[in-house]
């Protein structure tokens, strides 16, 4: 049997581990964790990252979050779905290995006709 050009032989491709495996089955993460929050590792968490007893997608997180990264970013970084990346982030932040800096909400509404002219403005471009 021939192999197309986009296929790779299975010892190329990796390991594949369902993303239900990664989260223990759990769908939703502990805390709301919006895509736009912030994540920084702690130095708890970088001490962590270097134990072989932390699992592959927690290290790769703690070492991508030395800088400044939003959930959304981490789920683009490791491939993972963004509810999977959240229940990940959210367990490190229980255990004290990564911070959340959750984005901050106006206590203002924009006013609706403000909204409708640049509604309006944006329709003519």
């Amino acid at each position: 049997m021939s192999r197309g050009d986009d296929e790779l032989p299975e010892e190329e491709a990796g390991p594949v581990v369902r993303p239900y495996a990664v989260t223990g089955g759990r769908t939703r993460p502990t805390s709301t964790l919006e895509m736009v929050a912030l994540v920084a590792t702690t130095s708890r968490g970088l001490g962590a990252a270097r134990s072989p007893s932390m699992p592959p997608e927690q290290r790769e997180i703690a070492f991508l979050c030395r800088h400044l990264q939003s959930v959304a970013e981490i789920s683009a970084h490791l491939d993972l779905p963004l509810g999977v990346a959240q229940v990940l982030v959210a367990d490190m932040a229980s255990a004290g290995f990564v911070a959340v800096h959750r984005p901050e909400r106006p206590d203002w509404r924009p006013d609706s006709e403000l909204l409708r002219k640049v509604l309006d403005g944006l329709q003519r471009l």
